[in-house]
């Protein structure tokens, strides 16, 4: 499988690996556009652990959580249009192999398969790599630590994309343990996710179990990765265990601490985060809104995706902390007979200022552990009592809603619903809604205010555009590729 089908074309990864890491590192810039060459560096390139960690750190630069903010929100139920519109292709589930990535640049391959091979080019120089300081053996243990980490995350994202709800029978992804440019099929989703949760097992005996630098993985991260991976196998033992394990090391914030989460003035809730500045992976906040010229009505951004008036009234606007938090009603914007309603999550600074819409990428949280907890739970039949899907619900919400009257589960359906309903409104626009309305074989269904038109209200259960197509350029480079159903 070509890594890097439509966008290196066929280049030796390992040079952009390094010279993205170096870049990473020294000036923190984009990664450098590599002319294609036939040349092997890797013995160079990677013949110390001290480069060898630089190239950790250009697998990292490489990560990328707004392709999933943008595709679970408009794919879903979470945005409606506002002042701008041309997602027809996306909004309204009319994609096919030739656009979602040229028009939308939803394009999952390219970025999770670039990841992939960067870690499969480290883990094949990291043993050779000499030690010329003191702590190296130790640091190189943590490398391949973070490489076998981030291999899995990139494989899992990938799933997610192209794959059906999980079945031991049915048709995975390339699982890349080396670095090839060889054509590469799909495998069963049984061995997929053997390799890809060996990796998780091996990554967490090798990556520190502290907080000392949420840049990079920890074992907590690890078990984070590791509950979300059982949650969509629907292995509900282990997704317990391990959202537990994130839980007893990552403890909910406080109501005072939760909105300091989306202003970046604090980490709670998160073993792990990607850094963003308004020059380093972007503005995750302009997905939904652009940047402002001034401070006045005309001069905020052009407003693209405003919240659903389904997410919009699922809070309790007055007590539920989450709602300022994540949404705002902007009288600057009423005032100018503009659309009023916007997603504050990722607001940033003020208005015009350097650091608007800029906000760092929470790739697991605290929350999200409690959700999973809750669904394995319920999936258990421990669905009320202690130690159950209602406990955790309950504890959740308490740590949202001021004055909150815990509630009491009626049946295990009673509690999928509620936990459903709270991963909408807990995990608004951080790329997992459309991903949860297919694992949960439920449709997408927007009212009628935020449906752009009768063919965007629902997406029925099961079909087949919940698991996006193969891109057309990846069919044609790799022959080996199988298409998904309903694309061909």
């Amino acid at each position: 499988m070509n890594p890097n089908l439509s966008t290196m074309k066929r280049k030796k990864i390992i040079i952009v690996a390094i010279l993205s890491a170096s870049v990473a590192l020294s000036s923190c810039k984009k990664l450098l556009t590599v002319p294609e060459t036939d040349l092997i560096a890797g013995e160079t390139a990677l013949s110390t652990v001290t480069f060898a960690e630089q190239a950790v750190i250009g697998i990292y630069a490489a990560m990328n959580v707004e392709m999933n903010i943008l595709l679970n929100s408009t794919f879903a139920d979470e945005v409606a249009k506002s002042e701008f519109y041309n997602a027809v292709t996306t909004h309204e589930w009319q994609y096919g192999p030739a656009d979602v990535g040229l028009r939308d640049n939803f394009t999952g391959i390219a970025i999770h398969y670039r990841i992939v091979n960067r870690a499969n080019v480290l883990l094949a120089a990291l043993p050779s790599s000499d030690s010329t300081k003191v702590g190296d053996e130790a640091k190189r243990i943590r490398l391949k630590g973070e490489a076998l980490f981030l291999r899995a995350y990139a494989h899992f994202e990938a799933f997610r994309y192209y794959c059906n709800n999980y079945d031991p029978t049915g048709l995975g992804m390339p699982y890349m343990e080396v670095s090839s440019l060889d054509p590469t099929p799909r495998i069963k989703m049984d061995v997929f996710f053997q390799k890809l949760n060996a990796d998780l097992v091996a990554a967490k005996a090798l990556v520190p179990n502290n907080f000392n630098d949420l840049d990079r993985v920890n074992r907590a991260m690890v078990s984070g990765l590791q509950a979300r991976v059982a949650l969509y196998m629907k292995d509900w033992v282990a997704a317990e265990t391990y959202a537990t394990e994130y839980i007893n090391a990552v403890p909910l914030a406080t109501m005072a601490e939760f909105p300091g989460i989306w202003t970046d003035a604090n980490s709670a809730e998160q073993a792990f985060r990607l850094k963003r500045t308004a020059t380093i992976g972007g503005r995750i906040g302009s997905l939904f809104r652009g940047t402002s010229s001034s401070a006045t009505g005309g001069g905020i951004g052009l407003v693209t995706w405003k919240p659903s008036e389904k997410l919009w009234s699922s809070y309790d606007q007055v007590n539920d902390i989450r709602f300022a938090a994540y949404l705002k009603n902007e009288p600057i914007l009423a005032g100018a007979g503009r659309p009023s309603r916007l997603i504050q999550k990722y607001a940033g600074t003020g208005y015009a200022t350097p650091n608007e819409n800029v906000a760092w990428g929470k790739v697991f949280r605290t929350g999200e552990a409690y959700l999973i907890r809750a669904e394995a739970r319920a999936e258990q039949n421990k669905y009320t009592g202690a130690n159950s899907a209602e406990s955790d619900v309950n504890a959740l919400r308490a740590a949202r809603i001021i004055g909150y009257v815990p509630v009491v589960f009626t049946s295990k359906q009673d509690a999928i619903d509620n936990i459903m309903l709270e991963r909408f409104k807990e995990l608004a626009f951080e790329g997992h809604r459309f991903f949860d309305l297919k694992r949960r074989s439920l449709p997408v269904t927007r009212l009628a205010a935020d449906a752009p038109s009768a063919a965007g209200t629902t997406l029925p259960a099961g079909n087949f555009r919940f698991v996006l197509p193969i891109p057309l350029p990846e069919i044609t480079t790799n022959p080996a590729m199988v298409q998904n159903p309903g694309y061909n």
